[in-house]
């Protein structure tokens, strides 16, 4: 009985400890996991609210810049007395522009002594220097696009709040230095924007340039705010430019942090979102609290408490899921603006285009025209035509996806023939030197996209000289080729570019072909030039490549495949070719742009066609079905909603329909890559006598096939 008692007492105290053990040791594992599992959750809402931060910063300088370069347009002919006498106008333009965008505190257009001519503060501004600010003097000695600078002190008479200019450089029409274009920016305003967004215990926000000069901070303090390059931030910055984590005692204040950063794009500006680490800690001894309430009581509540921990750790599993989805929802629609932001350029080209055509139509609508000016107008809306025509396809070559036309030419001849518009294009300071062989060089490609590659890498390359240097134009049978090209039968042509320009540097080299990139200031290029050499080289079945030394200039080598010298082609004179009479045709035209139908209805109408027109594909195989015999031929959109063009003509041909069909389109990734399947192709945009020459001969082929089948 004793034995048994003892045993029963020694059972009690096994329990007893392991009572106390197992809690203490499940409490130990969970707060490891629970320590863990709560510095991921903040990382993670640092990077969140970074993104909203970085995209804010990001948008408010770009309407910034965006808004010096209008006023820039605005006053670029002007003269300072000219200014002077339009101050009350300016002024009142400016002010308009700083009580529309609550970041600016004021407007400013200086003249090269660093006086206003213009303010949006008061009218006139009174007779003050501000050449010893930064955002003056950084101007003066050369040209440096978009300056951010420090934060500033009012001098009176003005008054009112901190802070720092973002100004632009004015240059005369020779280059000359004439002045300054400044926006005063409040760092309240971001200040106030990090407040509203910041609302977590802790919460850290700090915006500053790159050698450390802050420009807002919260939470706000009261002196200068400047970090050491050299210091901890710094060396951490140094390591991972771009963006990165770092946790730290942050120099002006002495607290510790976990600090998110992120660059702003081409702006020497960084922001930073972190929260202090003890209100991390206070997150993590609140979760701790909350497992001491269900981990101190008895044995029998123990199971609720493994429960408990389960089911949260599900939540919080469900919660990192749904914060990546939601993170990747926002990277994606980040791309998606950035894109919109880039084909602006794009966007712009067009709009030009379609105010010539615009005006040329008006002034073709007025009375008494006489037939010279009329005959002038309509070759201004063919010759927009075509340049929109030839955009179109080069940025349909860097995609790559149109279908180019190859032709064999003499690449030395050509080269020959685009001399004086290269001289024009790259104007007289710039020495050009062409060196040609003595024989032939004949390629296989499209000579339209080819001139367009050799004009965009000789714009290069006087942007890169600053429109003053030598360039060197070379073509000869290439002795060596890059590795990325197989040996040809025939080898290859290299026509080489090089320039005195100042050179790539190395670290950009990788990325020069990259559709969209560009080193030049921002307004000052698309970045597509350089893409659409590309594409054509590996479109042709050759290559481009670049060599440079900063300071030494560049030199870019396009490479394309030889064709021997019995494929030269013959000489022909050169002829016209009208429209031809349509003589009852009967076409049936599927075309869902109703404008673009009437167009062409109307066009071959007035030619003799009979036409059937339809907005849709379907509607038109059902035509079809019922009667195919009363049509000629088919003529088709590719690009329809539901079934495309190229479906119809491929349905078409399944059924047996004895109808030949002719295609139409200005982009189709389906037409880039499987090919026309043997079915006529007209490019868009097309005239009425093209299409009806293509019309007229695929009936007639249709005719030859349908009489030999007899």
């Amino acid at each position: 009985m004793q034995r048994a008692q003892r045993n029963s007492l020694k059972l009690l105290q096994w329990m007893m400890a392991a009572s106390l053990a197992l809690p203490i040791a499940l409490f130990a594992i969970a707060a490891t996991i629970s320590y863990t599992s709560t510095n991921d959750i903040a990382d993670r809402e640092i990077e969140r609210t970074l993104d909203v931060a970085h995209e804010h910063a990001l948008k408010v300088f770009e309407t910034i810049d965006r808004s010096l370069a209008e006023l820039n347009e605005v006053v670029r002919s002007l003269s300072d007395e000219t200014i002077r006498a339009r101050e009350p106008a300016l002024h009142r333009r400016l002010k308009r522009l700083t009580d529309s965008l609550p970041q600016l505190k004021s407007a400013w257009i200086f003249d090269a002594d660093g006086k206003a001519l213009v303010n949006s503060l008061v009218s006139p501004p009174p007779e003050l220097s501000f050449a010893d600010r930064d955002y003056f003097y950084a101007h003066v000695d050369q040209s440096i696009g978009t300056f951010i600078g420090t934060a500033l002190t009012p001098r009176p008479p003005y008054q009112g709040a901190r802070f720092f200019g973002v100004s632009r450089r004015r240059d005369a029409d020779d280059g000359r230095f004439i002045g300054v274009i400044q926006a005063s920016v409040l760092p309240e305003y971001f200040e106030s924007f990090y407040a509203r967004i910041g609302s977590d215990p802790g919460s850290f926000f700090a915006m500053g340039r790159t050698d450390g000069a802050l420009l807002a901070h919260f939470p706000r303090l009261d002196h200068d705010l400047r970090l050491d390059p050299g210091g901890p931030v710094g060396q951490k910055i140094a390591t991972s430019p771009e963006h990165g984590l770092m946790t730290i005692a942050w120099p002006l204040d002495g607290i510790e942090r976990r600090i998110g950063y992120r660059r702003i794009a081409e702006y020497p500006i960084y922001v930073s979102a972190g929260l202090e680490s003890s209100a991390i800690r206070a997150r993590w001894f609140a979760t701790m609290g909350q497992h001491l309430v269900f981990g101190i009581p008895a044995t029998a509540l123990l199971f609720l408490l493994l429960a408990f921990a389960f089911r949260r750790t599900q939540h919080l599993q469900a919660e990192a899921a749904a914060r990546r989805e939601a993170e990747d929802a926002l990277k994606h629609s980040q791309r998606l603006e950035a894109l919109g932001q880039l084909t602006g350029g794009v966007a712009h080209d067009f709009n030009n285009l379609l105010t010539v055509i615009r005006a040329s139509v008006d002034l073709l609508n007025r009375p008494q025209l006489t037939e010279e000016r009329r005959q002038r107008y309509i070759t201004a809306i063919a010759d927009a035509v075509a340049r929109a025509a030839k955009l179109t396809s080069q940025l349909l070559a860097f995609a790559r996806r149109q279908t180019l036309k190859p032709e064999v030419f003499d690449v030395g001849q050509r080269m020959q023939s685009l001399h004086d518009m290269l001289a024009t294009l790259l104007g007289p300071a710039i020495e050009i030197v062409t060196r040609l062989p003595a024989e032939p060089c004949l390629v296989n490609a499209d000579a339209g996209q080819f001139e367009t590659a050799l004009i965009n890498m000789a714009t290069n390359a006087r942007d890169a000289m600053q429109g003053k240097g030598r360039i060197t134009f070379e073509v000869e049978a290439a002795t060596t080729i890059p590795d990325t090209l197989a040996p040809g039968a025939h080898g290859y042509i290299s026509v080489t570019v090089r320039d005195t320009g100042i050179g790539i540097p190395a670290a950009r080299l990788g990325r020069i072909f990259e559709p969209f990139f560009t080193t030049k200031q921002v307004g000052h290029g698309t970045g597509l030039g350089l893409s659409q050499v590309f594409g054509f080289a590996r479109q042709s079945g050759g290559e481009v490549t670049v060599t440079s030394e900063v300071g030494q200039g560049s030199t870019f080598s396009l490479y394309l495949p030889r064709v021997p010298l019995e494929l030269r082609p013959q000489r022909q004179a050169p002829s016209t070719a009208p429209a031809v009479a349509g003589s009852g045709m009967s076409v049936l035209v599927v075309e869902d742009n109703i404008e673009l139908a009437n167009f062409a209805a109307d066009g071959l109408t007035e030619l003799g066609y009979s036409i059937t027109l339809v907005d849709n594909a379907t509607d038109a195989l059902a035509e079809l079905v019922v009667d195919a015999d009363r049509f000629d031929v088919v003529f088709s959109d590719v690009v329809m909603p539901g079934m495309t063009g190229l479906d119809l003509a491929q349905a078409v041909r399944d059924r047996g329909i004895c109808v030949p069909v002719v295609l139409t389109t200005g982009y189709s990734q389906a037409l880039s890559q499987d090919g026309a399947a043997e079915f006529d192709l007209v490019q868009k945009p097309y005239s009425i006598e093209e299409l009806s020459r293509v019309l007229h001969r695929t009936a007639r082929l249709r005719r030859v096939r349908d009489g030999a089948a007899e």
